[in-house]
């Protein structure tokens, strides 16, 4: 069974910076392209990075371009979102999704298998 975890959320304040982590179990993560998504309430999950088994493709929802950074480690199973520049638009809920078509980064919800319980990410002063 294949888990995902998120952690590394919480509250910040405009033009900050924080890590997002997601740590993949029961399978070894350079089995899934991922992808970070995030959802605010009444509105539906949108994209917004996501990065190829072996790293070698890296795709950025528009908004966030420059300002966030996706890695990931596969000899610990883990994924990040490097957030930087925070602004209060970018306040949701944090997911992770795994993604079994390795080779490419696709950017909608249909292609995800897997996904994480989520975490909160605030930009408030």
């Amino acid at each position: 069974q294949v888990h995902l975890k998120e952690s590394g959320g919480g509250l910040v304040q405009p033009g900050g910076s924080l890590t997002l982590s997601c740590e993949v179990s029961g399978r070894n993560l350079s089995s899934f392209a991922m992808a970070w998504f995030r959802q605010t309430p009444g509105k539906e999950r949108v994209f917004v990075a996501g990065i190829n088994w072996i790293s070698s493709v890296r795709n950025y929802d528009a908004p966030v371009k420059g300002r966030f950074t996706i890695s990931r480690d596969n000899t610990k199973n883990t994924v990040f979102l490097q957030m930087t520049s925070l602004k209060p638009e970018d306040t949701a809920v944090y997911y992770c999704a795994a993604d079994s078509t390795v080779y490419r980064v696709r950017d909608s919800i249909r292609y995800f298998d897997y996904w994480g319980q989520g975490t909160q990410v605030t930009v408030s002063s």
